[in-house]
């Protein structure tokens, strides 16, 4: 029997950013006024750059259904405009005020802040174009709603928009674990968690009974982000993370090395990724082929970028 060989995890990620670059460009492609100020500040946010890793995910957990690409790609686009929205509104002069993203200018930086903004709001408006009317052959049209509904509580006060008020409420104030915990949990963690249940929405009845299994490890690997992201902001290269090294701590932002310490920091990025096996441990169980989900959480935690 010829030996078998196991993808390295970083090949399948780059097939998956690969894929979706390849899809925003064919949506990008099908705008009308694409190479207006405003088309090609869209093209900047969503298309330069990025792990692609909520894509990913969507389609992680819906192929432990068997579904097809096919069926996923619009959940995974349409996560994907959400993203890149958050992060050109996220480095505006009011926001972070970052000026360098995935190793390039910032979108307001390139563009001017009024396209910036314009730019992040059309993105938002994409995503939900997409999630209600490409083609997914295999998802139930009740399904589609119910996906539809979680993007927007995902994205909305309630989840992201929710987490970075609080972010920015924070800032210059000392503020506790539990409370720094609840920002990343809306503001990095509700997309996670919402690219894992689009996925799983997607499978009908079979994805709704994984739920909770699902959701415990997203608000692991969700939180293991954010850490290790606070951890590369003390330790990473600018060249190499894609984005000024030390920023926070110059805007005096609560972070996880800045509460417990950098060793401590670290133990708990590695503490919340036995969290995320312990759950996938219990998909196993149900005869789920959890490999890729297993080998994502280690990528999340060891990353230098």
């Amino acid at each position: 029997m010829p030996e078998q060989y196991e993808i390295p995890f970083e090949e399948m990620l780059i097939n998956c950013q690969q894929h979706i670059n390849g899809k925003l460009i064919e949506i990008f492609s099908s705008l009308p006024f694409l190479d207006s100020p405003l088309g090609i500040a869209m093209q900047h946010g969503a298309i330069l750059g990025g792990k692609r890793l909520r894509p990913f995910l969507v389609y992680s957990v819906g192929e432990l259904f068997g579904l097809s690409r096919k069926s996923l790609d619009a959940a995974a686009l349409a996560l994907e405009c959400i993203h890149a929205y958050s992060l050109i509104h996220d480095d505006l002069p009011a926001m972070d005020n970052d000026d360098l993203r995935r190793g390039q200018p910032t979108c307001h930086i390139k563009f001017g802040e009024s396209q910036a903004i314009l730019a992040g709001d059309a993105l938002q408006s994409l995503a939900f174009e997409l999630l209600a009317k490409q083609d997914m052959p295999d998802v139930a049209l009740l399904d589609r709603l119910t996906m539809i509904a979680e993007l927007a509580s995902a994205s909305g006060f309630a989840g992201m928009c929710g987490g970075q008020s609080l972010d920015l409420q924070a800032e210059g104030k000392q503020i506790g674990l539990d409370a720094l915990e609840q920002i990343h949990q809306h503001k990095t963690g509700a997309l996670i968690r919402a690219a894992a249940r689009l996925g799983a929405y997607s499978a009908g009845q079979r994805g709704h009974d994984v739920i909770p299994l699902l959701d415990q490890y997203t608000q692991a690997i969700g939180l293991a982000f954010q850490v290790h992201d606070d951890i590369l902001d003390v330790i990473g290269n600018t060249e190499i993370i894609g984005k000024r090294q030390g920023n926070d701590q110059q805007l005096g932002k609560n972070t996880y090395p800045a509460l417990l310490g950098l060793e401590q920091a670290q133990q708990k990025a590695r503490d919340l990724y036995e969290e995320a096996i312990a759950a996938l441990a219990e998909l196993d169980k149900k005869s789920y082929n959890t490999t890729t989900l297993k080998r994502l959480a280690g990528f999340i935690i060891e990353r230098n970028s």
